[in-house]
Order: C-alpha cells, then sequence, then structure tokens
C-alpha cells in the first residue's frame, strides 16, 4: 500500500486513512460500553478512552503498513 494518497492536491499519510476507521470504531465501542454499563467500573472513563483509541490505532496501523 502507499505511504501516501492524494487527497484534493493534498498528499495524506495512509495513516490518515487508520485514523479516521479508528475513530469511528472507537465511537461505536464506546457507545456500546456505556450501554453495557462498563465505565461504572473503571477507575477513569475518560483515560480508559484514550487508552482504548490506542490501541485500536496501534492495531489499525500495524495492518495499513505491513
Amino acid at each position: 500500500m502507499p505511504r501516501e494518497f492524494s487527497l484534493l492536491d493534498a498528499l495524506m499519510p495512509t495513516m490518515f486513512l487508520a485514523f479516521l476507521a479508528s475513530v469511528v470504531v472507537q465511537v461505536l465501542l464506546d457507545r456500546i460500553l456505556g450501554w453495557c454499563g462498563l465505565y461504572r467500573h473503571v477507575w477513569h472513563p475518560p483515560l480508559f478512552r484514550v487508552s482504548v483509541f490506542a490501541c485500536i490505532f496501534g492495531v489499525f496501523g500495524l495492518f495499513v503498513l505491513r
């Protein structure tokens, strides 16, 4: 996969697509976990959300750069 793609005559890194996909997956997962009530058992919900996003983005990054 190329490392850059053209978006309106601007070169964007391929990781930008992985970032956008990670945001979408994290928002969906956040709603599901909130609906299930998991955040009542988490010490610091914003920190938990950021760490889940970092894990999702890392997995997508490994798939993109492989």
